[in-house]
């Protein structure tokens, strides 16, 4: 059945893959998009008035799944239904990195169940996945962080928390997910360096700046972490940098939520994210003369071309790259 291999497949992915919560995630998004399309045609083994509750990444299966939810044969599920589901994305106007990563998952998931025996026949193995259109990273420059930076309203707590916040990601280029993972433990004030749990639990240790520093300091020791005032509550989770509201640990949507609001007050492009301001620093770091090598493992890119990206962001040095090719004239 097809909901419990999901579950089965999430378990795997959380025990033996050490996956992180954000790809566990992602995996049940996608797993969900093909149950929701296959309940809605033939391969349901019967039409109930009430569809099935979706795929839980964050519990396992023996908690939420029950044979009555299961109407999904998972040996039903061929070639041809996986090309319907690719086909009813593309139709309704699925980008092509969406796509991508959807035939990823799923190609990963049937794999999974072949090898565990669970099916037959793995149904994604002749599914060709289309060549990904590499992206220029969007990136500001140092009047609009500038103007970015000013939004937050510092007077209060949680405005302090926000401007501390886009001082680190602009310090040191991390992922949103690794920022709000950070611990007290894993910075050391005393030298300057930070702790970072990365993608596939890779722990990589990076500077930060004086200025970062300073301003993380500033809001560990701030007086209302400790009240329930203004608004928000004391802290609830002593470990965790970064809190909500609530007092305990934020969350990477909370982060991009709040961006948005930022963003909006700013009058900057609609398109940047947190995760632009890790673009930006790194275009920044390359201007300054810093090598590629370096900004790779700062940025914890597992291959090169990934960095290299950069080069080709950076107005500064697009110019530098012409007055090389075309000298001027003494």
């Amino acid at each position: 059945m097809y909901i419990k291999a999901c579950y089965l497949f999430l378990e795997h992915l959380k025990v033996s893959k050490n996956a992180s919560e954000h790809t566990i995630r992602n995996y049940s998004i996608d797993l969900n998009g093909l149950k929701s399309f296959l309940e809605k045609n033939h391969l349901a083994n019967e039409k109930p008035e009430k569809l099935p509750p979706k795929i839980r990444y964050d519990q396992s299966y023996q908690d939420r799944y029950t044979a009555n939810d299961d109407i999904l044969n998972l040996e039903d599920i061929d070639r041809r239904s996986i090309r319907g589901f690719l086909a009813f994305l593309s139709a309704n106007r699925a980008s092509k990195s969406t796509i991508i990563r959807k035939i990823s998952s799923l190609r990963t998931f049937f794999k999974w169940a072949f090898c565990e025996q669970i099916i037959p026949f793995n149904p994604t193995e002749d599914i060709e996945t289309p060549k990904a259109q590499k992206r220029i990273p969007v990136s500001l420059d140092y009047h609009q962080i500038q103007t970015l930076f000013e939004q937050p309203d510092t007077s209060n707590y949680l405005g302090f928390r926000d401007r501390t916040i886009m001082e680190l990601f602009y310090s040191s280029g991390l992922r949103v997910s690794e920022l709000v993972a950070l611990d007290r433990g894993d910075i050391d004030f005393r030298n300057q360096l930070i702790k970072l749990k990365g993608k596939g639990k890779k722990e990589r240790i990076v500077p930060i700046t004086e200025s970062a520093a300073r301003w993380i300091r500033e809001y560990l020791e701030h007086e209302e972490r400790h009240h329930d005032m203004d608004g928000h509550h004391a802290e609830e989770n002593p470990d965790a940098i970064f809190l909500n509201k609530l007092g305990t640990r934020l969350s990477s949507r909370s982060v991009d939520r709040k961006f948005r609001g930022y963003l909006i007050s700013s009058g900057l492009a609609a398109n940047v994210t947190p995760h632009t301001v890790r673009h930006t620093i790194a275009t920044h770091w390359l201007e300054n003369g810093m090598d590629l090598k370096t900004i790779q493992a700062l940025l914890g890119h597992s291959s090169l071309s990934t960095t290299t990206i950069y080069t080709k962001v950076s107005p500064q040095l697009k110019k530098q790259v012409y007055d090389k090719a075309h000298p001027r004239a003494n």
